[in-house]
């Protein structure tokens, strides 16, 4: 399966990104691109090298891996749902 990256909102909002280029990046659909309380979930990543190129984007900006974003790489079953939330 293909990587998801989970990013803390308030850590991405102040990262300067904006949601238009990673869509450009990744050629993101709707519904690979979203922001559900205080998490936003990009993915699935299909592209290794994309994935790459996006945390790189992130450290640059000031994020930190673990502590603001993480990436969720596996082969999930199709009766697996995640749920995911901050505290």
């Amino acid at each position: 399966g293909a990587p998801t990256l989970f990013i803390i909102r308030s850590a991405y909002e102040r990262s300067g990104l904006s949601r238009r280029d990673i869509d450009g990046r990744l050629g993101l659909t709707p519904d690979e691109f979203r922001v559900d309380g205080n998490l936003i979930v990009i993915g699935p990543i299909a592209a290794e090298d994309s994935l790459a190129d996006v945390i790189e984007e992130l450290e640059a900006s000031g994020l930190v891996y673990f502590e603001d974003f993480f990436e969720l790489s596996g082969n999930w079953p199709d009766w697996l749902r995640l749920i995911c939330t901050t505290s």
